[in-house]
């Protein structure tokens, strides 16, 4: 998992079958899928990323099948593409959510109860951000991207989670798609992937499929 092989690849190298693989990496990644910061601080970043809907596994389709990966039959976004909502602070705290929509309405519910009440919340100039951050009385610095604006002040800007997105979307390619039923799964997995760094072990990671984050924090630190 740490070398995020696919299910075939990883039954040959464990030696068992591909339905036992595919059972332990969803089991392994259960905690991980639900495990996200209960708060962030200081200035906090958050933006939204676009995975296509995939339907990889399922007999029934609701639309014609595309060949391994796929591509969207529309450029940018559209029904064909699954939001979500990523949240970066600069402690390297991540949180992401699946999205039915980029409105304040689907927003709001998974964006505000990451935030302390004193963080300064930096976006793009979506509007919606605006009329979130107003309304829970957060600071905002909006980052104006479509006219060439990267960052305010030298210190506000996107970069951080720009540069996790850029991450997540390169690792996720190597599975060719990942089924919209499994995202959230994949999502965590990646999560803790990233967080524990080059310190990652086969241990950490089983730790860490165990919810123990305590532990796997003064492991590192020793």
């Amino acid at each position: 998992m740490i070398q995020g092989l696919s299910i075939r690849k990883s039954s040959d190298s464990c030696g068992i079958s591909k339905n036992t693989s595919f059972k332990w990496r969803h089991r392994f990644l259960q905690i991980p899928a639900t495990g996200q910061p209960s708060k962030m601080n200081g200035i906090v970043e958050a933006d939204e990323t676009y995975f296509l809907e995939s339907f990889k596994g399922q007999r029934r389709l609701p639309r014609s099948a595309r060949k391994r990966g796929g591509k969207a039959a529309k450029k940018g976004t559209s029904k064909e593409q699954v939001p979500v909502l990523v949240v970066r602070d600069r402690h390297g705290e991540t949180a992401n959510c699946i999205l039915h929509g980029t409105s304040a309405r689907q927003i709001e519910p998974v964006l505000i109860p990451l935030l302390n009440k004193d963080v300064i919340l930096c976006t793009d100039g979506l509007p919606t951000y605006k009329q979130i951050a107003r309304k829970a009385n957060i600071a905002h610095r909006p980052v104006n991207i479509a006219a060439g604006q990267r960052v305010i002040n030298n210190i506000y800007h996107i970069q951080n989670v720009n540069a996790y997105d850029s991450r997540l979307k390169q690792w996720m390619r190597k599975f060719n798609g990942v089924a919209t039923r499994y995202l959230r799964s994949y999502l965590g997995w990646h999560r803790m992937i990233d967080r524990l760094g080059q310190s990652i072990t086969p241990i950490l990671c089983f730790i860490a499929s165990l919810g123990k984050t305590r532990q796997v924090q003064q492991l590192i630190v020793t």
